[in-house]
């Protein structure tokens, strides 16, 4: 079982905390660190938000270039880039100039959110997000792959453009976050793999069983290989757990450190025992 860890941008959120991890996780042998993104929060927080408008999250990608920067092997995922609040020619730059910098160690995890407060605040689209995040993705992979990007669409539309150096991947591996119907649908026909975000092994279950249908109804493109799923669960790792979840086909298990979004607060010392827990539950 591949290991990640969550939430590096988050928690203590400094330089040296980012720093401290990566370079702690890199030694321990995983295979990632993942960072979140929440531009805004609800002031006062509201349902469904995940957290407090005070916790301290830096800019995933920002977080992400600091830690490539301190390591040397260790990928760089997205967990994941709320795709429709972005514009997709600035973040193709974005992240094609991540991955070159770090010689192509970049995962990519997309969703379409869910907050309406913060597309409110940053302008978005809320009520097409879905629709926005199809075009998003492909006039991205136009700017990354094609000899002469081009796209139009309902919500992008660029020609007569180009933009280099192009990424060290191609393709960049994406993988599309959600347990919903069209979120299942968009990593069968669009992504490299499928995350599941704070999931049991019975969430997974269904969502596997979801995946397959999407997969029945719509077809996967044999250019995109065998869709890897990644999972945070709900809990601490144990061996039984990492079992579990491998018996249902997982591929990666991104951690969260102390196993709940309240201890991230608590510090670097969380994601470093975290860190310990996690490669020795998967021994």
């Amino acid at each position: 079982m591949k290991l990640g860890l969550f939430a590096l941008n988050m928690g203590p959120a400094t330089a040296e905390h980012v720093t401290t991890v990566a370079g702690a996780a890199e030694e321990a042998g995983l295979e990632s660190v993942w960072a979140g993104e929440h531009v805004v929060l609800p002031a006062p927080r509201v349902p469904p938000s995940p957290m407090d408008p005070t916790d301290r999250s830096l800019d995933p990608l920002f977080a992400l270039a600091w830690a490539g920067a301190a390591t040397r092997t260790l990928r760089l995922g997205t967990g994941i880039v709320i795709l429709p609040q972005r514009n997709p020619v600035v973040l193709a730059k974005e992240l094609a100039s991540l991955d070159v910098l770090t010689d192509g160690r970049v995962i990519l995890g997309i969703g379409a959110g869910y907050l309406e407060p913060e597309f409110r605040a940053i302008g978005a689209n809320f009520p097409d997000r879905g629709a926005v995040t199809d075009e998003h993705l492909a006039a991205m992979r136009s700017l990354w792959h094609d000899a002469a990007p081009a796209f139009h669409g309902r919500f992008v539309d660029f020609a007569g453009v180009d933009a280099h150096p192009r990424p060290v991947q191609r393709p960049i591996p994406v993988t599309v976050g959600g347990h919903t119907a069209p979120s299942y649908r968009r990593a069968v026909t669009a992504g490299q793999g499928w995350y599941g975000f704070f999931r049991t092994p019975d969430d997974v279950a269904a969502d596997v069983a979801g995946l397959r249908q999407a997969a029945d109804r719509y077809g996967r493109p044999s250019d995109l290989g065998e869709l890897e799923l990644t999972v945070t669960p709900r809990t601490a790792l144990t061996p039984e757990l990492v079992s579990a979840y491998a018996a249902l086909g997982v591929h990666r298990l991104v951690v969260l450190p102390g196993g709940d979004m309240r201890s991230l607060g608590a510090g670097t010392d969380v994601f470093l025992q975290t860190i310990e827990e996690a490669v020795a539950a998967n021994r």
